[in-house]
């Protein structure tokens, strides 16, 4: 069964950059589709960022677009989140899960939660 464990969330400064990580266990992520999303205190939860399972297609939310990069390494299980020049509007719980083959609706096709990991932007 596929288990997702994110990592790399801390507390920075506006402008600062973080790299968040969604590491793959009990079965490899070469079939699937990550998907990163957030959800801030009082907000719905949004899709921030997919990449297929090849890395041939990435998706971007708007607001973040230019600022972060998402990439993968099927060899290592391992799905990355690069976010640079950071911003207060940016703080919230980073999850990542999965979707078969493509990036999928966010509302229905993810699965494989991972508990979240917070990043925290100070202006």
């Amino acid at each position: 069964q596929l288990q997702l464990v994110e990592s790399g969330g801390d507390s920075v400064q506006a402008g600062e950059s973080l790299r968040l990580a969604c590491a793959a266990s009990g079965v490899g992520l070469a079939n699937y589709a990550i998907g990163w999303f957030r959800q801030a205190p009082g907000k719905e939860r949004e899709a921030v960022s997919c990449i297929d399972n090849l890395g041939a297609d990435t998706q971007y939310l708007d607001s973040i677009k230019g600022r972060f990069t998402v990439s993968r390494d099927n060899a290592e299980d391992t799905a990355y989140l690069q976010m640079n020049d950071l911003k207060p509007e940016d703080t919230a719980v980073y999850s990542c899960a999965a979707a078969l083959w493509l990036c999928g609706d966010p509302k229905s096709d993810f699965f494989s939660w991972g508990q979240g990991t917070q990043v925290t932007v100070a202006s």
